[in-house]
């Protein structure tokens, strides 16, 4: 076999002489949206008495460059610098110092001034750029490792260690709407902190968002009765994961072949060897909210997949409760079933700060997380504002690829300063054309 050999490139001189670069050209469209949709306003306004008497900086600009930070892919307050070195860009940045002491003063009023914040700027963000065409709430839980010294982490259900937030997203804009931190062993089906994650939610929605036709999805760890019956008080819809108990397991097995409706998959169209049907079960009877019904979805499982029960044709079947009206029954169940894109939601925000939690007390810690929210509402806002096509789905990583970090040359003439970009840069004319937006957005 002959292996054909890669010449290495020509040699080349390296010179530290050239002050006008910049390798962080794109992560300035995060810091327009945040000043125009009111956020950064909304944060100095809420978090003004936390500012010491000689201070430098504003607390609610060290909260917004903090979210910028994690947004552009840091998870610890040193990757502050990312933005610090880079001054003609992004203004003066606090010392990490000055942001730990910050951080360790936001106390539950004063995230509740940040989640305030944040929902203003989410109203004006959906009165720009139109709210989602129907708003759909996923909440979903995951696990974060951690070491033992950290307050508050624990063992967890999978034989790990560390903490289990439970967390909310609009799934058709990706957005962060609530969270909170809990320890490593809470449980995935707590009805309270699910109720509180919801109420957090709902406080984040532009007035008037919410109808009937609101939905609130979440697997099996959601279906509790307190949980269910607060969201029909609320007036909205559910659709929920249900365990295949052995009673499920007999409605399912009584099924008639003809009951079977094909089910669809993502595009809509007719999934092979797929079907729907509802289940015969007296839910109401059993303490479930009134209208509820029990949907169960059948497939051939796949290659090596193992099934939990073998006494219905090699089927393998999944549950799951709703309250939502109508006879189409593949259609409740696509919709129930699309709820996996929480997981893409959940990755993207530990792709943004959540994967690690940076301070041994949990107090810091929870503010962390709200950080995180921050941070991913501003890439959520800067794709929905300035960005379309491709760059308006793209996640985290594929966004800082192809647009934050582009280098940059600064050139500063006659009282006016232009950020040059690669001229070869296949994204070149995306990234200008966002900051023509930008520039084109008004102002909150």
């Amino acid at each position: 076999m002959w292996v054909k050999s890669t010449p290495l490139p020509a040699s080349f001189e390296v010179r530290a002489d050239d002050a006008s670069l910049t390798s962080r050209a794109g992560t300035t469209l995060l810091v327009g949206p945040a000043d125009r949709v009111g956020l950064t306003g909304a944060l100095v306004t809420g978090l003004a008495d936390l500012r010491l008497r000689r201070g430098r900086h504003e607390p609610g600009r060290i909260l917004r460059d903090l979210a910028i930070m994690l947004a552009d892919g840091g998870d610890a307050l040193c990757d502050l610098g990312a933005l610090r070195d880079q001054e003609v860009l992004f203004g003066p940045v606090a010392s990490d110092a000055t942001a730990w002491r910050l951080v360790a003063a936001l106390d539950e009023p004063h995230l509740a001034q940040v989640r305030a914040a944040r929902a203003r700027a989410r109203r004006r963000v959906w009165e720009l750029a139109g709210p989602p065409k129907r708003l759909i709430l996923d909440l979903d839980a995951t696990l974060i490792t951690a070491h033992s010294e950290k307050e508050g982490a624990a063992g967890t259900y999978k034989r790990g260690f560390g903490f289990h937030p439970l967390l909310c997203f609009e799934a058709g804009s990706g957005e962060a709407l609530a969270g909170i931190l809990r320890p490593g062993n809470a449980g995935a089906n707590t009805a309270s902190d699910h109720k509180e994650v919801l109420a957090r939610a709902l406080a984040q929605l532009p007035p008037g968002a919410v109808n009937p036709g609101t939905l609130v999805r979440t697997d099996s760890g959601g279906a509790t009765h307190a949980f269910l019956a607060a969201v029909h008080q609320a007036g909205l819809s559910f659709s929920v994961g249900f365990d295949l108990t052995e009673s499920v397991r007999q409605a399912v097995l009584a099924v008639p072949e003809s009951a079977w409706v094909p089910a669809l998959d993502a595009d809509g169209a007719l999934r092979d060897g797929a079907g729907v049907s509802e289940l015969d079960l007296d839910l109401e009877k059993t303490g479930w909210p009134p209208g509820t019904r029990a949907l169960c979805r059948r497939e051939r499982p796949h290659p090596g997949a193992q099934l939990s029960f073998t006494d219905a044709n090699g089927y393998r079947f999944q549950v799951f409760l709703t309250n939502q009206r109508g006879s189409r029954l593949a259609r409740l169940e696509q919709i129930h079933r699309s709820r996996a894109a929480i997981e893409d939601s959940i990755r993207c925000a530990k792709a943004s700060g959540l994967r690690n939690l940076p301070f041994r007390a949990f107090a810091p810690n929870a503010a962390w997380l709200e950080l995180v929210l921050l941070g991913c509402d501003l890439l959520a806002f800067t794709k929905r504002l300035l960005l379309d096509g491709d760059l308006a789905t793209c996640e985290p990583k594929r966004l800082r690829y192809r647009l934050f970090h582009v280098a940059g040359r600064i050139v500063k003439h006659a009282r006016r300063t232009t950020l040059r970009l690669p001229r070869t840069w296949p994204w070149a004319d995306e990234l200008a054309r966002a900051f023509t937006r930008l520039s084109a957005l008004p102002a909150g």
